[in-house]
């Protein structure tokens, strides 16, 4: 194993002759059609190719056309909508009108507000236990701060409190 060389020694490569045991014939209607044949593989080629970017194109137009029909039906609805609004409006007077726009904005605003103020609640709110891990091993990586490698356990640490608080909040999420 590995005594001999995989490439030839006399440097000219050797030729391996297959004989199969029977004969390979092809019928002369296949022998002429292929000598009269004036396509070669660039021709072929090129017709696959425009074959491909007629359908391509073909298929961008209906795309186009599908998206230009939905924009229309689309404009055609906001206007109606806009036309019933402003009979609606005609109605009411104008103090109005601004008085419930007002009102509704308000309302909006206190509400997007109200969903600020309860994330940031939940954001703030952390575990003892994460961050006095988290401060062991910042402080461990500031005085090893040429060799991070010796803080492993207070990584693992960190690792098992911020562990065992998603455990807690999966449990949460799962009650």
């Amino acid at each position: 194993m590995g005594s001999g060389s995989s490439k030839p020694t006399n440097g000219q490569p050797t030729s391996h002759v297959w004989t199969s045991e029977t004969p390979v014939k092809f019928s002369q209607e296949l022998i002429d059609s292929l000598q009269t044949s004036t396509e070669t593989d660039s021709t072929r080629a090129k017709t696959l190719e425009l074959h491909i970017q007629s359908r391509v194109n073909s298929e961008l137009q209906k795309l186009r056309d599908e998206t230009s029909h939905k924009l229309a039906e689309l404009e055609a609805a906001i206007s109606s909508q806009q036309e019933s609004k402003a009979k609606e409006g005609s109605t009411k007077s104008a103090g109005d009108a601004l008085r419930d726009l007002g009102r509704e904005a308000v309302e909006n605003d206190v509400l997007e507000l109200k969903k600020k103020l309860a994330q940031r609640k939940m954001v703030k709110d952390s575990d003892a236990g994460v961050d006095e891990a988290k401060d062991k091993l910042v402080n461990c990586l500031r005085v090893n701060d040429r060799r991070p490698l010796d803080c492993w356990k207070e990584v693992e640490t960190f690792k098992n409190e911020v562990r065992r608080l998603e455990g807690q909040w999966v449990e949460k999420v799962v009650r």
